[in-house]
């Protein structure tokens, strides 16, 4: 498998954890956003819109990081990482919504303010990304892992980069014991990769 990356990108970073989680051999490819390598012809040939990652499996091609998770998790067969259950399956799926949400318009906005210059107002997606903080904690004070299931499931995986980088956003998770402890646990799993850091923000 190929995947094209950004090193500071946290949708590239999730991808590229969870194939690393998984154990799946793969060549990671970076796309080079400064120069506008996403914007070119042979890159958008891969995914229309422009964006990383994107996930090359021998010609079959996945675009979006929440789609590589779920691609993944069903080419390396049952496992933890998706389940089949229906019910532990919506629950991640839930929390795969929060991530493509509640944490692209929170957290991951916020660190685009700092890391990227993107024109967001700070004080509006800070005040997402703490509302959703807070229902990680209130979710992962009565659980292990987000979904409620006895392993990590690829919704973990989902909100690790944003969550864990939270800080060069300007977000303080000083006051999320719980989930400062769910993220120390994700970074224990074999195979962890961890997200390049700036200084950026509370990081600075």
């Amino acid at each position: 498998m190929k995947l094209y990356h950004f090193p500071l990108s946290g949708h590239a970073h999730r991808a590229a954890l969870f194939l690393s989680l998984a154990g799946v051999e793969h060549e990671l490819i970076e796309v080079d956003l400064a120069a506008g390598a996403h914007k070119q012809p042979e890159f958008l040939a891969l995914n229309a819109f422009g964006e990383v990652p994107v996930l090359d499996d021998g010609g079959t091609v996945i675009a979006d990081s929440l789609a590589i998770l779920v691609y993944v998790a069903r080419k390396v067969g049952p496992s933890h990482w998706l389940p089949t259950d229906p019910a532990d399956e919506a629950r991640v799926q839930r929390w795969l919504s929060v991530a493509a949400g509640k944490i692209a318009y929170g957290a991951c906005a916020a660190r685009l303010i700092t890391v990227f210059g993107a024109p967001f107002r700070a004080e509006e997606v800070i005040g997402r990304a703490h509302a959703t903080l807070a229902v990680m904690e209130r979710t992962l004070e009565g659980q292990r892992w987000i979904a409620g299931t006895a392993q990590p499931t690829i919704a973990d995986v989902a909100l690790y980069s944003y969550v864990e980088r939270a800080p060069e956003g300007n977000v303080d998770l000083s006051g999320y014991p719980s989930v400062r402890a769910w993220l120390r646990q994700i970074e224990s799993l074999p195979g962890f990769v961890p997200f390049q850091r700036t200084r950026a923000g509370l990081e600075a």
